[in-house]
């Protein structure tokens, strides 16, 4: 037992295994430096105003808050990741998911967890269609994914704004904003402060942390035990990382297909809800835009495990949250967009850097052993 632990915590893959996270940290820290530098600024003034911004209690719960839609919507990316997929079109069908739940779900009231039960299924549901035409597309006639969800992610906007403009929202007298009608206490889903106070947080300005938190957490576990300990698990991975092996072993790679790009789509339908029913209430034009193609870069940075998505939903949230402190030291806030992409940049080319390294020692290990 201790031989074996030995071999799996050995110096040099536990050195490889910091390697990667921190050269992409170095990198991120010295571009984003930079981007500091030209607007004439200090770096170190700009990162220690977004720490001590990004650590008050009510920015961490915003970072929560952040953070969720983000972890769910991750989760959705890397269900067809593992699938040798890649499924752009989150953003449509978050959105159309968010729409259609708010809508339908404010037609009538139930007992509150079942209630909630409802919207989530209306939005799974409806998440999960759109994204079946996609999976449709591909199973049937060869059409690329990245290229039929990309589309999809058009017309999602397009009709989603339609639908709301002419026939969801309710026409206030002397408001331009356009929204669905309010969905029901039975169907809101309230903060996690009741909770907070009891460990001593005093009540935030913003609000407390969304109860969606605990959805977000119970589908990290679910996409973590369904992916590593079940049958359906390994045939999914199995697909993804060889499809002709995985038919020839008995793997339907079609049906595969098809199940992933739908099971994605109505997980990122959920993963419009955390707003909508934690805080809107409803759906409107103000609606957060690109939860979706930022949690695109959630899941690479994450390498689509549900603990590494994890840190890195809450790394961007963190980011945007307190990149809002420097306005105050007259940088442009959009400075935090530069730091998302070079961290997501250093790390893809750290991780293959990482990986190609670990390859070669591997076939150096075993050509020891063949010589002896």
């Amino acid at each position: 037992m201790s031989n074996l632990l030995t071999r799996k915590l050995s110096p040099s893959k536990v050195g490889l295994a910091i390697a990667a996270p921190l050269a992409a940290a170095v990198f991120s820290i010295v571009v984003s430096s930079i981007a500091v530098i030209v607007s004439k600024k200090s770096p170190v003034e700009a990162f220690k105003t977004m720490w001590e911004y990004g650590t008050e209690a009510g920015s961490l719960m915003e970072i929560v808050n952040t953070a969720t839609p983000y972890y769910i919507a991750a989760i959705a990316i890397a269900v067809t990741f593992r699938a040798g997929l890649f499924n752009i079109g989150v953003e449509g069908q978050l959105r159309l998911g968010a729409l259609f739940s708010c809508y339908i779900g404010a037609m009538f009231v139930l007992p509150p967890v079942l209630h909630v039960a409802a919207v989530f299924i209306v939005a799974m549901t409806f998440g999960g269609l759109w994204a079946a035409i996609a999976a449709y597309l591909k199973v049937k006639r060869g059409v690329n994914e990245v290229i039929s969800t990309i589309m999809l992610n058009s017309l999602a906007g397009g009709l989603s704004a339609y639908l709301l403009s002419k026939h969801f929202a309710l026409i206030e007298e002397g408001s331009n904003n356009l929204q669905t009608k309010q969905l029901p206490a039975s169907a809101q889903v309230p903060d996690l402060m009741p909770l907070l106070r009891k460990i001593g947080v005093e009540d935030q300005p913003g609000g407390g942390v969304y109860g969606m938190f605990f959805v977000a957490v119970a589908l990290g576990f679910i996409f973590w035990f369904v992916v590593n300990r079940t049958r359906f698990g390994f045939e999914l991975r199995a697909s993804g990382l060889n499809p002709i092996a995985a038919r020839v072993s008995g793997v339907n790679s079609k049906k595969m297909t098809f199940i992933a790009l739908v099971i994605s789509g109505a997980i990122a339908g959920l993963s419009g809800l955390p707003e909508v029913l934690g805080q809107t209430h409803s759906y409107n034009l103000g609606f957060r835009a690109g939860i979706g193609f930022s949690a695109i870069a959630v899941a690479l940075l994450g390498r689509n495990s549900a603990g590494g998505m994890a840190v890195s939903a809450l790394l961007f949230g963190f980011l945007e949250v307190s990149s809002r402190s420097l306005e105050l030291i007259d940088i442009a806030p959009e400075t935090y967009v530069i730091m998302q992409g070079s961290i997501l940049l250093s790390s893809v080319v750290a991780y293959e850097v990482v990986r190609r390294f670990k390859l070669t020692l591997q076939s150096n290990e075993l050509a020891k052993v063949v010589q002896a």
